[in-house]
């Protein structure tokens, strides 16, 4: 298309490799949201496995009405309500996590002592300052106070602007982030462990040769400027234990 274009033509934009950057351009985006999704998935069913939930217990939604357009249901990635966990030790520590959260974000006590769970809002990472987004998720927030739940954001990685970080914090939610760390209300890992008793570093740490040769192949193939279609090796099926 570009060769018979006689402008791109004269400065060489129909070139392999500039094919090859368009297709990377667009590719690596999707690279991030495949992942991304892919860590909402598996924060979920770490959930619904390590506290016996269902479905239905670890989905929260809301409508958000409107007299000019159609009515929209927003949602956030998971919900842990208190009343939900049949076991009593973990029921507690879910109740200890959610009064040393109150006490990090200075929550007034007549606020933290209704609280009936937590919502998640699940992300690998969060490189952008789309105003858009966190304008949507400030609304996610008060609307998860308004019905008696804690919102946290839970990050994979440790990539989130420091302006963005602050902004969310103000606003009212929890910020766990992807460090090592051992405080389960600061690093996503520590409340794996910690609170859900789920070690979630161990499983990618076991999975990292795997998760390696699958980017590279999908890399490979976005910086290719050919056409291939990307085959991916087999992951574990959902009947491997370790699912």
């Amino acid at each position: 298309m570009y060769g018979s274009d006689p402008f791109y033509a004269w400065f060489g934009l129909n070139h392999p490799l500039m094919y090859a950057a368009h297709k990377a351009a667009g590719g690596i985006t999707s690279l991030y949201r495949q992942i991304g999704i892919g860590c909402e998935q598996l924060f979920r069913q770490i959930i619904r496995d390590q506290l016996q939930l269902t479905i239905e217990q670890v989905n929260w939604s809301y409508q958000l009405q409107s007299n000019t357009q159609k009515d929209r249901k927003l949602s956030l990635d998971a919900r842990i309500q208190l009343s939900d966990i049949a076991s009593p030790a973990g029921k507690f520590k879910m109740q200890q996590w959610m009064d040393d959260a109150s006490n990090e974000l200075k929550i007034d006590l007549s606020i933290a002592n209704v609280l009936k769970g937590a919502v998640f809002e699940v992300r690998q990472g969060y490189k952008s300052k789309d105003s858009k987004r966190q304008n949507a998720d400030i609304g996610n927030a008060g609307t998860a106070y308004a019905q008696g739940f804690l919102p946290v954001i839970a990050i994979l990685s440790t990539q989130i602007d420091y302006d963005v970080a602050y902004r969310y914090i103000n606003s009212g939610w929890l910020l766990l982030r992807g460090h090592l760390g051992d405080s389960a209300t600061s690093s996503t890992f520590a409340f794996c462990s910690q609170v859900l008793g789920y070690n979630l570093a161990g499983f990618f740490e076991k999975y990292a040769d795997q998760l390696h040769e699958t980017v590279e192949e999908v890399l490979k193939a976005l910086l290719s400027p050919t056409a291939d279609d990307i085959t991916l090796s087999p992951f574990p099926s959902e009947d491997d234990d370790d699912h």
